[in-house]
């Protein structure tokens, strides 16, 4: 049984980081920044979230890493920021799934209202994280590279996406999760 989860794991990590993948790379908003940067709108955090809700932490957080770091190592203007993406999207998946599993313990939850709220303070506390360490471990890094003033616009715009990628990401994967949960659980997918 053992072998069967940890198989199990292992493709869903992967299914998670080509989802990942695809909705940060593909679906997502440029946005500008006057200093040669980008900011960008997406719901990559939004397959992070899902992953972890419905297979644990690990799952969705290696996922969302793996993900939208290539994402980010496939495009110029991210390129340099791909160690900051990993740390931040495992940060994300391992704290909404230690919150969901651990604390809360979504896993067990049978009525519909209280899934949903214990799963939306699991995607908040994981998504909270994100919006404090991306931009500061971004501001950091522009601040080495590009310097005090291009840095201060950059963090504002940043401020600004990763708060707005917070929420429709918690929306969107709150939403999704609801929806899948009862059929992955049928068919023994999902924790």
């Amino acid at each position: 049984m053992k072998e069967n989860k940890s198989l199990r794991n292992v493709s869903m990590t992967g299914l998670m980081a080509a989802l990942s993948y695809v909705v940060f790379t593909f679906l997502q908003f440029k946005i500008p920044i006057g200093t040669g940067d980008a900011t960008s709108i997406h719901l990559g955090n939004a397959v992070c979230v899902l992953g972890a809700l419905l297979f644990g932490g690990w799952v969705g957080g290696l996922g969302g890493a793996i993900g939208m770091t290539l994402g980010d190592l496939f495009d110029p203007i991210y390129v340099i920021y791909a160690p900051k993406t990993f740390v931040c999207k495992l940060g994300i998946g391992l704290i909404t799934g230690f919150v969901a599993h651990k604390v809360l313990h979504v896993e067990s939850e049978t009525e519909t209202r209280p899934l949903m709220w214990k799963s939306t303070i699991a995607a908040a506390a994981g998504l909270a994280f994100n919006v404090i360490f991306d931009p500061l471990i971004g501001y950091a890094y522009k601040l080495v590279i590009l310097g005090k003033p291009a840095a201060d616009v950059a963090l504002a715009f940043n401020l600004g996406s990763t708060s707005f990628n917070a929420v429709i990401s918690l929306f969107a994967s709150v939403a999704v999760y609801a929806a899948l949960r009862p059929a992955m659980k049928r068919a023994g997918f999902a924790e």
